[in-house]
């Protein structure tokens, strides 16, 4: 139900248009310490043992790479290790997990029989397995793991019970032949794989496939955690830790001590005291200069634009000690609460300058209003004068005749002003014709390029997809020819060895086949005086029974 529920969410949100990246929120239960801990919370500290060492990992190792990136002098120090020995005991061969899969299978085993089977192979052997004190008032717990939250008491009761848990193949294979589609497809897995028992039963994948089915709680969640695993070290991740002030779900209250449990639990004072151990703030020279060059700004020569050598100045000026900053290829790294320092020495030298910078505003605008005083005066002067002026000849004829002509010679004036206005307002309006127009055209246009850049874009990513796939396939095709070369290279080492033997037996043959014509001759020989020791001896058999004849008579 919950993996159809997941497909259905997805499916809903699912847009037709590609796309090549993805954000995903990964949501867990914290590390569980109770009073009683089974199965589900050795389940639950594992999953977090492996994501607090992918954090450590994520978060220091290529923390680390950063230092030796930017030529720092640091000795590595691989922080995921400090994990690793709880890991294995969990999820190596003749680990906790494998012992219990093991049981799980046996005939007649009992939880009393997996708990011997863990001290006989971890008690006293393993530094994170124990066995824990019996306490008054308390379930008796089995084995102790020390994980880095703390050290958590299990008690294995039920536990292959729970590993274990079967399914009614008859009743599923019902199901999923059910009427209602959704229940079908619930089922629709162990219908195919009851299928596949039935069509590979008479021979050997059958039964593959039968004993392949069998899988407990434990190995399906070892395996779904490594692809999980898999999963987040192909992103970019983030983290957030979440806090529960109390337990009484009222504003205004905190419980120090079960924060403090709880950022323990979680692994931030863990990353806090690695974090300590190295430079955790950074940053790049040119910001460094622009930020903090106030501090001193006499120890850097006018007209200097290595922001480098400004920063290692500015350092030097301010006395702070070296072992407190490190300067590498293009940042500037620091141990944790320098910044904060520096900060502190910025805003006094900030205070400093503003002060001064009031003073001399404040003179500035005391000046100016002094300034408009004096103008005022001159202007009271200037009024005075003109009104004495006026009323000495607003009687006088000609003032009076000026003051009716002047009206008349503005109308003339405003005329031509008219005119020119208008004139200028036609220009104008044109212009703001020409100009909406290629407002238009540069839209259109615009329009048209972010369409290209669009397309260009999703033709950049398939065409990079390709050339990821080209580049996979030229690796394995590397691969396969550094093989086939080393496959020749030892067919050659052996041709020469089989040449250099061959070689070898040519002489011992030509060697034997002159022992042998040598022999041949002492035959021939052997023959020779054989034959002649025969003449010999017919020779003198004739002149014996010549002799005996001659006896004879």
């Amino acid at each position: 139900m919950f993996c159809w529920l997941v497909e259905r969410v997805n499916v809903t949100l699912d847009v037709k248009a590609k796309r090549q990246y993805f954000i995903g929120v990964l949501d867990i239960a914290g590390f569980e310490i109770f009073d009683y801990n089974g199965f589900e919370q050795l389940c639950i500290n594992y999953t977090n043992e492996r994501l607090q060492q992918f954090f450590n990992h994520h978060m220091f190792v290529l923390e680390q790479e950063e230092y030796k990136k930017e030529g720092i002098q640091w000795e590595f120090i691989d922080f995921g290790m400090d994990l690793q020995a709880c890991i294995d005991l969990i999820e190596k061969p003749m680990g906790i997990l494998s012992i219990l899969e093991e049981e799980c299978i046996v005939p007649k085993a009992t939880d009393k029989t997996f708990v011997e089977k863990l001290y006989n192979n971890h008690l006293g052997k393993h530094p994170q397995f124990g066995k824990p004190k019996p306490l008054k008032g308390k379930v008796e717990a089995h084995f102790d793991i020390h994980h880095y939250a703390g050290s958590v008491p299990y008690t294995a009761t039920s536990w292959l019970e729970k590993n274990k848990d079967p399914i009614n193949t008859t009743v599923a294979a019902l199901f999923s032949k059910s009427k209602n589609p959704m229940l079908c497809h619930l089922y629709m897995d162990v219908a195919a794989e009851e299928d596949d028992k039935a069509s590979g039963g008479k021979g050997g994948v059958g039964k593959g496939k039968k004993g392949g089915s069998m899988q407990t709680i434990s190995a399906t969640h070892r395996e779904q955690l490594n692809k999980l695993m898999v999963n987040l070290r192909q992103t970019h991740p983030h983290f957030v830790r979440c806090i529960i002030p109390n337990e009484v779900k009222t504003g205004g209250i905190l419980d120090s001590h079960l924060v403090l449990h709880q950022l323990h639990c979680n692994g931030v004072l863990e990353g806090i005291r690695i974090c300590r151990k190295g430079f955790p703030n950074r940053m790049i020279y040119s910001e460094f200069k622009q930020r903090y060059t106030i501090l001193a700004p006499n120890a850097i020569p006018k007209g200097f634009v290595d922001a480098k050598k400004a920063t290692e100045y500015t350092l030097k000026d301010i006395v702070l000690s070296e072992e407190l900053y490190r300067c590498g290829i293009t940042k500037v790294f620091f141990k944790a609460g320098v910044l904060g320092q520096l900060e502190d020495m910025r805003d006094a030298a900030l205070s400093k300058i503003i002060t001064i910078l009031q003073g001399q505003i404040r003179g500035y605008v005391m000046r100016k209003e002094y300034k408009k005083m004096l103008d005022q005066r001159m202007a009271l002067s200037i009024l005075q004068r003109n009104i004495r002026k006026y009323i000495s000849i607003r009687n006088w004829p000609w003032w009076k005749l000026y003051t009716k002509v002047k009206p008349l010679l503005s109308v003339a004036r405003q005329e031509e002003e008219m005119k020119k206005l208008e004139e200028e307002f036609i220009k104008l309006k044109e212009s703001l014709e020409k100009e909406e127009k290629l407002r238009k055209e540069i839209e259109e246009s615009n329009a048209k390029l972010n369409k290209d850049k669009n397309d260009m874009y999703l033709t950049l990513e398939a065409e990079r997809a390709n050339t990821n796939s080209a580049e996979e396939r030229l690796q394995k095709l590397v691969s396969q020819k550094a093989d086939l070369e080393q496959q020749i290279k030892d067919m050659e080492e052996h041709i020469r060895e089989e040449e250099e033997a061959s070689t070898e037996l040519q002489n011992k043959r030509k060697k034997l086949e002159h022992d042998i014509d040598a022999l041949k001759k002492d035959i021939d020989d052997m023959r020779l005086n054989l034959q002649k020791a025969e003449n010999e001896c017919k020779t003198r058999d004739n002149q014996i029974h010549t002799l005996q004849d001659e006896m004879a008579q």
